[in-house]
């Protein structure tokens, strides 16, 4: 299970740099600071997914668990949002050092 979080933090952490990556070549290209939300990442991916996962969590959750995340979440920089996401599938992986040292039986 340990190294699907793992896998999972490797992919969340390469999409991550990816958005990083073309937000600072709009950067530089635009002379201003251009960062990508996330709502506007996720439409362009793929829009039926957004109005199914606002289904799901207006259904499950309620209407104010959506507007929290549609206000909170989805306007936070798409690359900060998959570095973020990288870490936490990074820390749920994370296999501790034993505390007797390496060569303990």
């Amino acid at each position: 299970m340990r190294f699907l979080f793992r896998i999972l933090s490797l992919l969340a952490l390469c999409v991550g740099v990816v958005f990083g990556v073309v937000d600072s070549i709009a950067s530089v290209s635009a002379s201003q600071v251009i960062m990508t939300p996330l709502s506007e990442a996720w439409i362009d991916a793929h829009p039926g997914s957004l109005m199914a996962l606002e289904g799901l969590v207006e259904a499950r959750l309620g209407d104010g668990a959506w507007l929290a995340l549609r206000d909170v979440v989805l306007p936070q920089p798409a690359s900060a949002a998959f570095l973020v996401l990288s870490l936490v599938f990074w820390m749920i992986g994370y296999k501790k050092p034993s505390p007797a040292g390496r060569f303990a039986a």
